[in-house]
């Protein structure tokens, strides 16, 4: 309603902007409005009303939630927000941070729930048969694998932007330097400019000394330019005004270090929880056969490997390292410190063939007869 008609109702204004009364009581209007209760009231409503009309169209498979993954009791890490600039990076083919960010989340996602549809498949399992325990010790030694390629992964990424940071941060001010450098020079160079047209040509041989410092001068300069050129190559940067970026890109590399701490530290629990599990299968497979047990796991080890190694790359796609996967499974072995004792395997697989061979001959005999 317009002020006028508000007076005559004895209305008044709601100001938010400062959040209290000119008696400096607090705004009860604003102080509801800017609370957390009334955004989640407005989140709530938003939900509802969304999957109403999406019930109308069929979609019940698409309905949201207002509620955080901590209220629903969810484990998953939400992802962020990409925008469109990190999106249309990506469209030309460049990384985007927060692209990157997200397919980090969705790969912990993933990998969180095949750990927890694992565990559930093997604690519902028999355990006291050789070929399940090898199947359960081998699965879990295939997540152990993946968990330790995103550790080593995140490694590799934190050494690189800090080399990155540090390299940049070291140009950056050789550059500032060499700007002062540059402009204290400019300023010598036109002073001594103005001092020889002042000077009376008669003075030869002062004319001949300002000429000379001018000229040295100029090609100082000149060198100096050059070596700003190449800072700027190696800072990534076409000009002047792009080098105030600088600090942006500074910014943004630490918040990808904390990301990549983050990640690091929640892949080191998982990884801790996996080796637990481990630990208590290892302790069961002692009752059986060593020899036996062994071959039973390595007759399923290839495609458990093949299987970490479909589904860290296609989590990771063309940023996949094939050196880093052979890593992972080197460190994951180091982990488990479960190394299987081929001359029993062996020993095991001989007393098998002497068995068949022994069935097959006396099968041989019984037919001839």
């Amino acid at each position: 309603m317009p002020p006028s008609e508000a007076e005559r109702n004895g209305y008044e204004r709601a100001n938010k902007y400062p959040k209290s009364t000119k008696f400096g009581r607090q705004n009860p209007i604003t102080a509801r409005w800017n609370s957390d209760e009334q955004l989640v009231s407005w989140r709530e409503n938003w939900a509802q009303i969304t999957n109403k009309y999406l019930d109308e169209v069929n979609r019940s498979d698409a309905h949201i939630d207002h509620r955080s993954h901590a209220a629903r009791g969810i484990d998953e890490q939400p992802t962020i927000h990409e925008g469109y600039v990190a999106q249309a990076m990506e469209r030309r083919g460049l990384i985007a941070d927060r692209c990157e960010i997200n397919r980090q989340i969705k790969a912990d996602n993933a990998l969180l729930r095949e750990l927890k549809s694992a565990f559930k498949k093997i604690s519902q399992a028999v355990k006291n048969t050789v070929p399940t325990l090898a199947e359960a010790m081998e699965t879990l030694r295939e997540k152990v694998i993946v968990i330790s390629y995103h550790i080593l992964h995140a490694k590799i990424g934190k050494r690189n932007i800090t080399d990155y940071v540090k390299e940049l941060k070291a140009n950056y001010e050789s550059y500032k330097g060499i700007v002062k450098q540059i402009a204290a020079k400019k300023k010598e160079q036109k002073e001594l400019q103005n001092q020889k047209k002042s000077t009376p040509v008669i003075k030869v041989i002062t004319h001949r000394d300002l000429a000379r410092r001018i000229a040295e001068l100029t090609e100082e300069i000149e060198e100096l330019k050059s070596e700003k050129a190449r800072l700027l190559t190696a800072m990534e940067r076409t000009d002047d005004k792009d080098v105030a970026t600088v600090n942006d890109s500074l910014d943004r590399m630490k918040s990808a270090l904390t990301e990549l701490d983050k990640r690091e530290e929640k892949y080191t629990a998982e990884l801790n929880e996996a080796l637990q599990q481990y630990a208590e299968y290892k302790e069961q497979a002692k009752e059986f056969n060593e020899g036996e047990f062994g071959k039973a796991r390595l007759d399923i080890r290839p495609d458990k490997e093949r299987n970490a190694l479909n589904q860290i790359s296609n989590s990771y796609g063309e940023h996949f390292s094939r050196s880093t996967f052979f890593s992972s499974v080197r460190d994951a072995d180091m982990k488990l410190d479960d190394d299987i004792d081929m001359r029993a395997v062996r020993e095991y697989a001989y007393q098998q063939r002497r068995q068949t061979q022994k069935l097959k001959s006396r099968k041989s005999h019984e037919q001839e007869r």
